[in-house]
């Protein structure tokens, strides 16, 4: 067969092969697109039912073809080449996998370092004690072994930057290595700090000199960057992406703004940023969000006059959000920290570091630590994301998402550049109140199941019980505002929290009694009675209850007899809306006074006749979750 395929190939000849297949078939516009669409919406309002209203302020079609690609202006640019859409790197897209060890003891994160380097990864971050100041020998111990030509090396919490500098320097000369090939970073950012406590490590301009000093010391190493840009705090307060995006590059020309004016000049101090984002789990919106900050960030570094295009190249370190990570159920969050890497290294960033699974909770340990590192290997190694520069480049589903955040993003960028930049905008409370008000459409959205976390707000795993006390701040806000704060600061939490502090209480409240069942009374029309069982099940799961289903009584008074008999907190009245006309009242008088009854749907035209005989508890695709739950959860005592 397959020699026959390349006999027929090369038979045809030359004049047909200008012929491509696809001209054979008539084209088919934009147009006619649409007018089959609306006839299959038989009428209805095509915006709503088709269009996508994103958080970010601006819509998505349910189709882009090539023709909404004629306004995107960056698509003969090629990889590695201004502004860098389509990334820093000419060829390919390998990135750094990174891990952070925590330095508690020097021998023992040592150890750890050259453990992890023999398991597949290149990019090492030390979190040390902020509070101390490393000597030589002890920096010297925490590196012995390692290859600091090979490895990058990053050092983050540290409130010593300059001394860590001065003595990797110190070491590279000592062990006569090559100053050029030395990379990696000092998480010094005081613009931070300021967001999330409130103060400065002394004060702007003092901080502001120690960076100016760090661009410095750090020449001798033109690969190792000195100044950090933590956006991740956005993302992880409840931030949009064109949030996100907007706030994380108003940091960065803060920088320029104040170092410059300090005598630097802009290829001095791009060259020595790094910044340090978050990935959440829109999938494509986070591949755009990458190009957008990339091509953003090479334009507003062009303006302040660089001479060399290279130095208006970002260099972007990611991780996963804690943002949408759970308590419960953590398992899935293999899951989310998969996919969300995914949209991180297709968006081209520079070094990855995956969040185990359990790292919101509990000290991570050798297993979530192994599978974390793995899940980026597989994807370099077996998937070969590694191989092909911008892979998203062309399609018309992202280069649109792509000119979506940007347009959005610079929009709200020169709003802040209008106030004065980021410091002036977080005095003035500007950024904090944008991101609380997003952080409570998502809240919204995730009580409101239109925004889904797996394990927390549908399909809970009901059978997962925690016994041990995980600590308080593990459902609480982190909140590190200083007590003399300058300002209202950025607090982060997590979007499963309010569920989890929920589901937490029944958990504590079951050590002591009766886990609180919801009992299901179905009758009637087979489909819907298993359709609303299985939602109302599903439903209290998201509290912890124990939720028992029925096969189905055959009259209303065997049913009413066996919800007596088996006395459960909850009894969900689970049929059709045409069987609770008859019915529903009729159970709910017969069991008001023994439990809570709860009625699966919403019959409008029942609903008034049911609320004036006493009937409270209605639950349907529109309730509240999380409200409904706690309210239910009081008035068992719960609360």
């Amino acid at each position: 067969m397959f020699v026959f395929y390349i006999e027929c190939y090369y038979t045809i000849d030359m004049e047909n092969q200008k012929n491509k297949l696809f001209d054979n078939f008539p084209g088919t516009s934009s147009q006619a697109w649409h007018d089959l669409i609306m006839k299959d919406l038989k009428g209805a309002d095509y915006d709503k039912k088709l269009l996508w209203q994103t958080n970010e302020g601006f819509a998505v079609q349910p189709f882009y073809r090539a023709e909404n690609l004629d306004q995107i202006n960056w698509l003969k640019s090629l990889p590695g080449s201004f502004p860098y859409v389509r990334g820093n790197s000419a060829a390919g897209n390998n990135w750094l996998v990174r891990q952070d060890i925590r330095v508690r003891d020097i021998a023992e994160a040592n150890e750890k370092a050259l453990d992890i380097l023999m398991k597949g990864v290149d990019s090492l971050g030390f979190e040390l004690d902020c509070k101390k100041v490393y000597t030589v020998d002890e920096i010297e111990r925490l590196l012995k072994n390692i290859r600091a030509d090979i490895a990058e090396l990053n050092f983050l919490r540290t409130c010593h930057p300059n001394e860590i500098v001065e003595i990797l320097i110190a070491l590279v000369t000592k062990y006569n290595r090559s100053y050029d090939k030395i990379k990696g970073s000092v998480n010094f950012d005081p613009l931070a700090r300021f967001a999330r406590r409130g103060i400065w490590y002394s004060s702007m301009d003092d901080d502001m000199n120690v960076a100016a000093r760090l661009i410095k010391t750090s020449s001798k190493l033109p690969e190792f960057r000195v100044i950090g840009v933590n956006g991740h705090l956005f993302t992880n307060a409840g931030a949009g992406i064109v949030q996100e995006v907007a706030f994380t590059l108003s940091m960065g020309a803060e920088y320029l703004t104040q170092l410059t004016s300090k005598g630097l000049f802009a290829d001095d101090i791009a060259p020595k940023i790094k910044f340090s984002l978050a990935v959440g789990s829109s999938y494509f919106m986070e591949i755009a969000k990458f190009r957008a900050l990339r091509l953003l960030w090479a334009q507003i570094v062009n303006a302040f006059g660089i001479n060399d295009a290279d130095h208006g190249k970002m260099n972007i370190h990611a991780t996963n959000a804690n943002w949408n990570l759970t308590f419960y159920d953590p398992y899935v969050n293999m899951l989310r920290t998969t996919t969300g890497s995914m949209s991180a290294i297709l968006g081209s960033i520079d070094s990855f570091a995956v969040m185990p699974y359990n790292a919101v909770f509990e000290e991570t340990t050798d297993f979530s630590e192994r599978i974390a590192r793995n899940q980026q290997l597989v994807l370099k190694e077996e998937c070969y994301f590694d191989k092909i520069a911008d892979p998203a480049a062309g399609s018309y589903y992202i280069e649109n998402l792509t000119k979506s955040i940007v347009d959005e993003a610079w929009k709200l960028f020169l709003k802040l550049d209008e106030e004065g930049g980021f410091i002036a905008s977080l005095r003035k409370g500007i950024i904090q109140h944008s991101i609380k008000e997003s952080a409570a459409i998502r809240d919204s959205n995730i009580a409101n199941k239109r925004e889904i976390l797996l394990g927390t707000n549908q399909y809970a795993n009901v059978a997962e019980m925690v016994a041990a006390d995980p600590g308080y701040l593990v459902f609480s806000e982190d909140d590190r505002t200083s007590d003399n704060a300058e300002i209202e600061t950025i607090k982060t939490y997590r979007g499963a929290q309010a569920f989890e502090r929920m589901r937490y209480k029944t958990d504590i409240f079951s050590k002591t009694a009766k886990r609180p069942q919801a009992w299901m009374f179905t009758f009637g029309n087979l489909t819907m009675r298993k359709a609303r069982a299985s939602f109302a099940c599903n439903f209290f799961a998201c509290a912890g209850f124990e939720t028992i289903d029925n096969p189905g009584f055959e009259t209303i008074e065997q049913g009413i007899a066996s919800a007596k008999e088996e006395k459960p907190d909850i009894v969900v009245i689970c049929s059709s809306d045409e069987e609770y006309n008859e019915n529903a009242v009729k159970i709910f008088n017969a069991l008001k006074n023994d439990c809570i009854v709860v009625l699966a749907g919403f019959p409008k035209e029942l609903v008034d006749t049911l609320k004036s005989a006493g009937m409270q508890h209605f639950i349907h695709t529109k309730s509240n979750l999380l409200e409904t739950l706690e309210g239910i959860q009081k008035k068992l005592g719960v609360a």
